[in-house]
């Protein structure tokens, strides 16, 4: 990977108003529609079921992303529930960047064995380049197609095992079971 931009990574585990305000703009110009609110996002914070992660270049934010675990022990998996690069910065090389600071923060400090997104399923342009970058950084797409009742796209979940052992169902079904679990978590008021 070229890498031309000096970055910091960040992950933060406590609500922080002022980083928020840095990380907003990238985070709706990426989901202008559909994604979680800011109170949502701090509710997960505050209840340590998130993170928040950036990358910083020469102080500005110019990735994002949000996650959270589920599972437990040996079954522990990081669900990336958003990933966002500045418009400008897409296809430089900073969202894979940002997935492999991601990737090793989350082996090193909870020892997970996979990480899972769920991805619109769609035939658009911008659907296949958004398959291709997961595929890219090592995601196996499923076949499963899942319509949430509230949500008009459907969605697959794509996964990177990292234990060596774990396998991808060909369905997917089950990775929405871990997606389905996070939700209602994050959304739950307490």
């Amino acid at each position: 990977m070229k890498q031309v931009l000096e970055l910091e990574f960040m992950t933060i585990e406590a609500w922080d108003e002022a980083l928020w305000a840095r990380m907003e703009r990238i985070y709706h110009e990426a989901f202008p529609s559909g994604a979680k609110t800011k109170a949502i996002l701090r509710s997960m914070l505050d209840r340590r079921i998130g993170y928040l992660h950036t990358g910083v270049h020469h102080g500005e934010v110019v990735a994002m992303a949000v996650t959270g675990l589920v599972g437990k022990g040996a079954d522990r998996i990081l669900i990336i529930d958003y990933l966002a690069i500045e418009l400008k910065l897409r296809g430089s090389g900073v969202g894979t960047w940002m997935l492999k600071q991601i990737r090793d923060w989350a082996l090193r400090e909870h020892e997970i064995r996979g990480i899972i997104i769920e991805a619109e399923s769609g035939t658009t342009e911008a659907h296949q380049e958004r398959i291709q970058f997961w595929q890219h950084n090592g995601f196996v797409l499923t076949s499963y197609v899942h319509q949430y009742r509230m949500v008009p796209e459907p969605y697959q979940a794509m996964m990177l095992p990292l234990d060596g052992s774990t396998q991808v169902s060909d369905e997917g079904e089950e990775l929405f079971r871990y997606i389905q679990d996070f939700h209602k978590v994050a959304y739950r008021k307490s």
